[in-house]
């Protein structure tokens, strides 16, 4: 990966620029990847030679846009390993994917006294779901506590999968901790009980591979521009017994078969639940992003991500006042590393390494309830991708030092 990073990091144009009279350093993966020039010439491509809509006409511009579309539906299913590319719906984004699941899936087999087991350190979009619809259904939601260095707590997970247990919602990789989740196991657990796994993949899509087939979760969710595809597109795998039991939540154009006055019958799926003009020039898009992916390498982005990640943290936690959340062991954790310095607000720690040209996040991060259990309002987070150096990590730390006796002494 080493001899290759200037190649790949060459292929992201947004990455030559100057932020604030400093070469950007864009450490705010988590929150969206950029863009390599390949997806960007993909987009443009179609809207200069075949925008057309998708599924509905016969003339030439409609029929190259259509078999894109479907091919791309065919690369998703090969890149996570899918049985069938029938099982693979195109949606907006993750948050959508898993509002679908709730929904349209578990709302419908839900009753009062079922419980909905999450854990404590889940994104907004896996856990806000799972609280309509256990007020709607009567069920209760049940969460999975972590261990001391932020991982779940796989003894605790176990102990509150019962037979009440109906559906396991869970993240594979963790949004604030970066922290890594044994899905297959737990998967097991939950099967062995009879309970519904849904994974939250937004964040280990990108960054790992992943074989659904597997891991055996029964439906997987993740967002395209997580990856370096274009915003507002993403992607639920289902298999295909639960989503033939799935109620679409839109209805009109495109997913239907026959309308009649007093009723309708709709398509098959994956096609009736995607209602009504797709975002085409995003699914065509992921595609583009799929095979760069591939070119690279996923196994080769984790590996490198690993040895940044090995090498940044020490530096953090050596800085006095930094304290670093998340697991300690590199194995058990991705590129996403919050912290918080000192006494200082997590805005203006992200601000001050803004004006030396460092992308970073700051805030909850659509997770309150686990900045309540980690004890803070907000962290400094940063993420890391493949077009991350060492460099950037050492420059960081500067910045961050810098940071530090700026608010200590009134300079940078």
């Amino acid at each position: 990966m080493a001899k290759n990073l200037k190649k790949y990091r060459a292929d992201f144009p947004i990455l030559k620029q100057l932020v604030n009279d400093e070469p950007l350093i864009y450490f705010d993966n988590a929150a969206t990847v950029q863009k390599p020039q390949v997806v960007i010439d993909t987009i443009s491509h179609y809207y200069e030679h075949d925008n057309a809509n998708v599924h509905r006409g016969v003339h030439t511009l409609a029929e190259r846009a259509t078999e894109q579309f479907e091919a791309t539906r065919q690369l998703v299913a090969d890149f996570i390993h899918s049985k069938s590319a029938n099982e693979i719906l195109f949606t907006k984004g993750t948050t959508e994917s898993l509002n679908l699941v709730a929904q349209g899936f578990a709302q419908n087999r839900l009753k009062p006294g079922d419980e909905i087991l999450i854990s404590i350190m889940e994104h907004h979009s896996n856990l806000v779901p799972w609280q309509q619809v256990a007020q709607k259904t009567g069920a209760k939601l049940v969460y999975v506590g972590l261990t001391d260095d932020g991982r779940l707590d796989i003894n605790d997970a176990r102990q509150k999968m019962t037979g009440k247990t109906k559906i396991v919602s869970l993240t594979q990789i963790s949004n604030v901790l970066g922290s890594i989740t044994p899905i297959k196991e737990l998967t097991r657990m939950a099967h062995h009980i009879g309970a519904i796994v849904i994974c939250d993949g937004a964040q280990s899509v990108p960054n790992m591979p992943i074989d659904v087939r597997d891991l055996d979760v029964d439906f997987f969710a993740f967002s395209g521009h997580k990856m370096g595809a274009a915003t507002g597109i993403g992607v639920l795998y289902g298999k295909n017994t639960y989503l033939n039991d799935m109620q679409p939540l839109e209805f009109g154009g495109e997913m239907i078969d026959f309308v009649e006055e007093q009723r309708s019958t709709f398509k098959e799926v994956p096609w009736k639940f995607e209602a009504g003009t797709p975002n085409i020039e995003g699914v065509i898009s992921l595609g583009a992003t799929i095979n760069y992916l591939k070119e690279v390498g996923m196994v080769n982005i984790h590996a490198h991500e690993q040895v940044l990640v090995a090498d940044l943290i020490p530096m953090l936690k050596a800085i006095p006042g930094v304290v670093v959340y998340g697991p300690t062991d590199i194995e058990q954790r991705s590129g996403v590393i919050s912290f918080n310095l000192e006494n200082l607000h997590p805005h203006d720690v992200a601000t001050a390494l803004d004006m030396q040209g460092i992308a970073v996040r700051a805030g909850h991060h659509c997770a309150q309830p686990l900045m309540k259990r980690m004890g803070v309002s907000s962290t400094v987070r940063i993420s890391l991708y493949l077009y991350n150096t060492l460099e950037e990590n050492q420059k960081f730390i500067e910045a961050l030092i810098a940071t530090k006796e700026f608010f200590k002494n009134g300079t940078i």
